[in-house]
């Protein structure tokens, strides 16, 4: 009875460090189903070696100890994900192309609730949602494995050099110039606070803004939808490496190669620390809504500057806690009978 009970005390204790784990793979490695992973990983290899940690240090740093070998391991091979934009430039609306690149190709997004434990200062979740953000998470991922890790863990989890030194068998001095060399590279990108705009909470500009956005994609309002899009606004659609620039080519695309996405419904959803919204398509076939897209848009200064489609809805909308098909309400039935 009494070892039925330690090894329950033990899974309590490592599985409530679960969800922040989870949100530092996620930016190391940039991918939410290899984070998952990583930490299940992780806490596999924790409670098989319990018996051998003394304590020297606190369960935390052990398991953020663990979970960077891990990660380290994972990113040996090379691969980095990106945004369209960081592979492709863009392309005009003539000659736009759907071609698709493996998964493994893609900074994947991912709910807020999985990465983002709850805390009560409001500065501190802040600066948590700010760090998972898609511009951010792209710029990290330019970073080579251990600078990424010394930024995560001294910028964004507010280690002290010290405890990164230990945590990676290293110098403060070493911690620190490897902290210096990420900054200026992520200086140099220019981009890894361009959504800094979006605040926490929503204020009420911006929740207007979402409510205007959703009236104009329902109704397919392309006049309405151009008057909330920045004039520079970027549309991405992974696993295609296509991406458009501008109001002009994005309503473009939408009632051309996108035009059956008219009469789409939304759903909020909370991802990478932005609004966004669970795409349904009408279905001809069962007359309700089919999965298309999870949408996360990027928003500054009162419009919309980032509005980002991930078409993988096999993936995206379990990973989200999402249904996979839609009733139509009963006007939308006698419409279209």
């Amino acid at each position: 009875m009494g070892e039925t009970t330690a090894t329950a005390d033990i899974d309590v204790a490592l599985e409530k460090h679960r969800t922040e784990l989870t949100g530092y793979c996620y930016r190391m490695l940039g991918s939410s189903f290899e984070a998952e992973d990583a930490v299940q990983d992780t806490l596999v290899r924790a409670w098989r070696g319990y018996g051998s940690f003394e304590g020297r240090s606190s369960l935390r740093s052990w398991l953020y100890r663990i979970a960077t070998n891990v990660c380290l391991d994972m990113l040996a091979a090379g691969n980095r994900r990106a945004r369209p934009m960081d592979l492709t430039e863009s392309t005009p609306l003539a000659q736009a192309a759907l071609s698709p690149r493996p998964d493994h190709t893609w900074l994947e997004p991912v709910p807020d609730a999985r990465v983002l434990p709850a805390v009560t200062d409001p500065a501190e979740a802040a600066v948590a949602k700010e760090s998972v953000r898609l511009a951010f998470m792209a710029a990290l991922q330019q970073l080579p494995p251990k600078q990424r890790a010394v930024l995560i863990l001294r910028e964004v989890l507010a280690w002290r050099a010290s405890e990164v030194a230990e945590l990676l068998g290293t110098t403060v001095a070493s911690v620190n110039s490897a902290l210096q060399r990420a900054r200026a590279t992520l200086a140099a990108r220019g981009d890894a606070g361009a959504e800094g705009a979006v605040s926490d909470p929503l204020d009420e500009e911006q929740r207007r803004l979402l409510e205007r956005y959703v009236k104009a994609f329902e109704g397919y309002d392309m006049t309405a939808l151009t008057a909330l899009l920045h004039e520079d606004a970027v549309m991405t659609m992974p696993p295609f490496d296509l991406w458009l620039r501008g109001t002009a080519d994005i309503t473009g695309f939408m009632t051309t190669l996108g035009a059956s996405c008219a009469g789409s419904r939304l759903l909020p959803v909370e991802a990478n620390g932005l609004p966004g919204f669970a795409q349904y398509k009408p279905d001809p076939d069962s007359g309700g809504f089919t999965p298309w897209a999870v949408q996360v848009l990027e928003v500054s200064d009162g419009r919309i500057t980032g509005f980002h489609c991930f078409l993988d809805t096999g993936r995206w909308f379990p990973l989200f806690g999402l249904p996979l098909h839609l009733e139509a309400e009963p006007d939308q039935v006698q419409q279209g009978a």
